[in-house]
């Protein structure tokens, strides 16, 4: 099969299977993110093997993750961003402390080293940014407290876990230091010269032809790539790089405009994100650490939210809020995935190792968008009154 029908025959296999399973788990009143992972399993290499190389659809699906860092961008303006970190850092930095240690106490319970036991406590540390804004309503994600701060938490997990992947990757601590030092010069001159360039060109060029919604997208699209890409060969991530394009253009008048145009685009690639996630669950091979997985995703489902409420109320939050925030950020993170896969690549940890970091981060996934789903307004709830957008 040619490449092109390759992938045309991937996508439909993937969207027609999606609509069907989505509708079934609709019908018994599922969440439909679960369907797209469901499908990942059912048809990928360790399920029924209709497509067996599921790594292109994979590389494609991020672009829906750099698409969501975009707009929650063009959503924060570059002062309130800086409060907002300030405040949360503490935060961030405490709970990151005691999920580390706690989670690192257990996995060496079950007989894993204490180097591998720490990289499986440093990995689970972190919240899914795509899980924890996916299931945001977009009204409290962009217009209230709540979303404000549970953008500044997950922003601040990315840059902690972006440091702690370029620590795996480094070859001495003292070369390690100096990247990360070179790491945050590198951001900040990105983003000076990300403003520099919005400001003189794109606001510009945005106030001549904001009539034309065609150009518009077809600009606003390219800033966001051309940041990504710009951002990754600096050494940084595509994620940050978009996120910095997205706040370099949130000052403008349109920016509410632009991201309402960008988001029929990100669900698409979500959606294969979701399957993409499904697909690389091997059952076969994780079955041998399924007990210590599920101990470990029980502990994170019920020890995360208690510690992050317990947190956001030292920090005087609303008691309520401080609950629904540490719910909502109750799970592993896809960076924990990107963690588990890099300290293998780099020799670091044992396979073992790296299949639980998975498979604990699969099943909280899972869990966790049940909890949230049946339990707070979001965009895929099942019920008229618990539905919002």
């Amino acid at each position: 099969m040619a490449p092109v029908e390759d992938i045309i025959f991937k996508l439909a296999l993937i969207f027609v299977g999606a609509s069907l399973l989505a509708t079934i788990f609709l019908y018994f009143r599922q969440p439909i993110i679960l369907a797209y992972i469901a499908l990942g399993i059912l048809i990928g290499p360790w399920g029924i093997g209709i497509l067996t190389n599921p790594a292109l659809i994979e590389h494609i699906s991020h672009l829906g993750i750099i698409l969501l860092m975009f707009l929650l961008g063009l959503h924060l303006h570059p002062q309130k961003l800086y409060k907002l970190l300030r405040e949360t850092a503490l935060i961030t930095v405490g709970t990151g402390i005691l999920f580390t240690l706690l989670i690192m106490v257990v996995t060496m319970a079950f007989g894993f080293s204490w180097f591998d036991s720490l990289i499986v406590g440093l990995a689970l540390m972190f919240s899914s940014t795509v899980i924890s804004l996916k299931l945001m309503p977009t009204t409290t994600l962009h217009h209230r407290h709540m979303g404000e701060v549970l953008i500044s938490i997950l922003l601040f997990q990315d840059i902690l876990a972006i440091l702690l992947i370029l620590f795996l990757y480094g070859s001495t601590q003292n070369t390690v230091y100096l990247e990360i030092i070179f790491l945050l010069c590198k951001t900040l001159v990105f983003a000076v010269a990300s403003f520099l360039v919005v400001y003189y060109v794109l606001l510009k060029i945005f106030k001549r032809f904001d009539v034309i919604q065609d150009y518009i997208f077809l600009v606003s699209l390219g800033w966001c790539l051309l940041g990504a890409a710009a951002a990754k060969l600096l050494g940084l991530s595509y994620e940050i790089g978009a996120f910095i394009a997205g706040i370099s253009l949130g000052a403008s008048p349109i920016a509410l405009i632009i991201a309402e145009g960008l988001k029929p685009v990100r669900e698409f690639f979500l959606i294969l994100f979701f399957f993409s996630i499904g697909a690389k669950f091997n059952f076969f091979i994780t079955k041998q650490i399924m007990i210590p997985g599920l101990i470990l995703a029980g502990i994170l489902l019920g020890i995360k939210p208690l510690i992050f409420s317990q947190a956001f109320k030292f920090a005087r939050e609303h008691a309520s809020i401080a609950k629904e925030l540490g719910v909502r950020l109750g799970q592993a993170s896809e960076f924990s995935l990107l963690v588990a896969y890099g300290a293998f690549a780099a020799g670091k940890i044992a396979a073992e190792t790296s299949f639980l970091i998975q498979l604990t981060t699969i099943l909280t996934f899972i869990v966790s968008t049940y909890i949230v789903v049946f339990k707070y307004p979001t965009p895929i709830a099942l019920s008229d009154k618990m539905r919002q957008d």
